[in-house]
């Protein structure tokens, strides 16, 4: 047995990581290789790692989204089936009433979707293939209806259209692609067009059976509704007594430490970090960074401030189509962007390096923008 000679040493002998996505995945894979003295205990709803990114090839069909979490994690990491029902005191209680202990935890629950009543999420694994099963049913010239203007809006529809061309697909949202330049926004509703999918503007705010009623009072006829906003986080956080924000993210420090409990990072989705958006290419940096953090401080050092700068946003456009929009630091869009097959191939490259990063423990990220 090693010998532990300092509190912070000693207090990586018990992790527990709550949430196995591409944060949570990739924290204990690194303090695995980076502190291979402590016992790191990953906690996950499901025996399986989830590409979220890959969901609306779930969907369609075009793909799979799902990996064996133990082709995931490194060998020496237990890991429990099993959801959290509260953080206390130094220890986390499963739903099953079995309590782990932990020295420090880290809080990966991401994000979570809150559709309206007779929406489908497609952002969860269960609503994805939820939705898999329903799309498949459908016969030639059902109507399939995608709620939500984002980046993830966008992906489902066009993958939808491009695999079920038999279908009719419509896009609703107040906006289309909000976040990219006047040129990449141009693309993607020329790509849409292509695809035959509608884009109505408008909100959705009742759904009645088959009828989708709007904000304006206008009605849409639609046999399968898709939900693609993220809006909400699991409420564990808020549930354990940590503060959170008016979203329910939890609240960190610089270091991305719980501001209420200090033995708890919190990373991805479910913290409240400013100037981050929820994507992948947030988590993976964060969940190393936390890791990092845990073995600066058991080498009795100063934990480091986390400070991350974005280089673009990307999307697939059907299996053949993508658009690559490079942005500063800051997330803005430039002018410049990529489009077409080889933005398709980037995107591809991009998913599979989050994947491959995860289980690896390792990735690379620019500094944030000087404020």
């Amino acid at each position: 047995m090693v010998e532990r000679t300092t509190p912070w040493q000693e207090a990586l002998m018990d992790i527990v990581v709550i949430g196995a996505g591409y944060a949570g995945t990739l924290a204990a894979n690194r303090l695995r290789k980076r502190a291979p003295d402590a016992h790191i205990t990953v906690v996950n709803p499901r025996d399986d790692f989830i590409e979220r990114v890959r969901l609306h090839e779930q969907i369609a069909g075009s793909g799979t989204a799902a990996r064996p979490l133990t082709e995931m994690l490194a060998d020496g990491i237990a890991c429990e089936t099993a959801s959290v029902d509260k953080i206390g005191d130094g220890t986390v209680t499963l739903d099953s009433g079995r309590n782990l202990d932990f020295d420090y935890a880290v809080l990966a629950t991401g994000s979570i979707a809150d559709p309206i009543p007779g929406a489908i999420p497609v952002g969860t694994w269960e609503g994805a293939e939820q939705a898999r099963a329903a799309l498949a049913a459908l016969p030639a010239g059902g109507i399939v209806t995608v709620i939500g203007g984002g980046l993830t809006g966008i992906e489902t529809a066009a993958e939808v259209a491009e695999a079920r061309p038999d279908l009719r697909v419509r896009l609703v949202s107040d906006t289309v692609a909000a976040s990219l330049s006047v040129g990449a926004r141009r693309h993607v509703r020329r790509t849409l067009d292509r695809l035959t999918v509608e884009i109505v503007a408008g909100r959705v705010i009742e759904i009645d059976g088959t009828t989708l009623r709007l904000r304006s009072g206008d009605e849409l006829d639609s046999d399968l509704t898709l939900w693609a906003i993220f809006a909400a986080v699991p409420d564990l956080a808020a549930r354990s007594g940590l503060a959170v924000d008016a979203d329910g993210r939890a609240l960190v420090d610089a270091t991305l430490r719980s501001t209420t409990d200090p033995r708890v990072f919190a990373v991805g989705d479910c913290a409240a970090v400013p100037g981050m958006r929820m994507a992948c290419a947030t988590a993976a940096p964060q969940g190393a960074h936390a890791a990092d953090t845990l073995v600066r401080m058991s080498k009795g050092q100063e934990p480091r401030p986390f400070s991350l700068g974005y280089a673009g946003q990307g999307m697939s456009l059907g299996r053949h189509d993508g658009l690559q929009q490079i942005t500063d630091r800051a997330d803005v869009p430039y002018r410049l962007f990529l489009r077409g097959p080889i933005a398709a191939f980037v995107k591809e490259r991009v998913c599979r390096l989050a994947a491959n990063a995860s289980r690896a423990g390792y990735t690379v990220w620019l500094r944030g923008p000087r404020r």
